[in-house]
């Protein structure tokens, strides 16, 4: 991929922060969350079985809903026999659609009441976690300062901003442009805490990556134009699994968002990560799985 074209997305996604407050909040929002308990996630009445004993909980990226980013995957793991739940968090005031927007330790205080609510329904002790770019990185916080290692059996962090992103260079010229970091803590304060070496995320990564009694799994691309350095995503510590994609499919192209989007190879790996104990090898032919 040409230089130029990497930078697309991350012009993109910041063209739409500055575009976001300009949306109107609609009715649309309340029929997306329908239209997920249509497709058999979201379902309240579903009792995690022997087999697949604890819900899943989809954990959507910055820009994204609870709808839009799990298309593919929440009906992939419905279909596999898994309780299924996805949550938007990080809503901006009248921003629709847009989410993953707010201070990320307040996104955080969103999940883990939306993890007890899912708990509480479903009658399980622990969920397993999957999420996909800041969603793969903001249940950290919940896991580490907000009690969630005792509710949480794993994390699967697609493509995950774990120690911040450069965006290709673009981040670092704010230091270029006085006051564009504060624009961007004001205005979309995700974006900012997602910045390499953000106060957010010293704190996030200070005295180690990982917590006690959870497993880790991050899956990566080497095509990702958002979160780069792409090697940046890993994550170091006891239980933790670092996956390159083109190392299971060197034909894989997803980058940032087609992996948590469509890439049933990526697909594949999050239910090995799900249940190990019956983990089969991730090939090229997962795709037709």
């Amino acid at each position: 991929m040409l230089p130029w074209k990497r930078l697309i997305r991350p012009l993109a996604a910041l063209c739409l922060a500055a575009a976001a407050t300009l949306v109107p909040v609609t009715a649309a929002e309340a029929a997306d969350s329908a239209a997920a308990t249509s497709r058999g996630w979201n379902d309240y009445t579903c009792k995690p079985s022997k087999a697949h004993p604890r819900p899943v909980v989809l954990v959507h990226g910055t820009f994204a809903n609870s709808v839009d980013n799990w298309l593919g995957l929440a009906p992939y793991l419905v279909n596999r026999g898994y309780c299924v739940y996805s949550l938007d968090y990080g809503q901006l005031p009248g921003v629709a659609f847009f989410h993953g927007l707010g201070p990320i330790e307040k996104s955080a205080e969103q999940l883990d009441a939306f993890v007890d609510r899912v708990l509480a329904a479903t009658g399980a002790a622990e969920a397993d976690l999957v999420g996909h770019s800041q969603g793969g990185m903001m249940p950290r916080y919940y896991l580490k300062f907000l009690g969630g290692a005792a509710e949480v059996n794993a994390l699967v962090g697609i493509a995950p901003s774990n120690h911040g992103t450069t965006l290709n260079g673009l981040t670092q010229l704010l230091d270029h442009f006085p006051g564009a970091g504060d624009l961007l803590s004001t205005a979309t304060p995700a974006l900012a805490d997602q910045v390499v070496g953000s106060p957010f995320l010293t704190k996030l990564n200070a005295g180690g990556d990982t917590v006690p009694g959870v497993t880790y799994t991050v899956l990566a691309t080497r095509y990702d134009e958002v979160v780069t350095p792409y090697r940046s995503q890993f994550l170091d510590g006891p239980n933790v699994r670092n996956i390159v994609i083109q190392d299971l499919c060197a034909l894989d192209l997803s980058e940032h968002a087609a992996i948590g989007l469509l890439d049933r190879i990526a697909f594949h790996e999050v239910v090995n990560a799900l249940d190990p104990a019956h983990a089969t090898p991730t090939t090229c032919l997962s795709v037709v799985g």
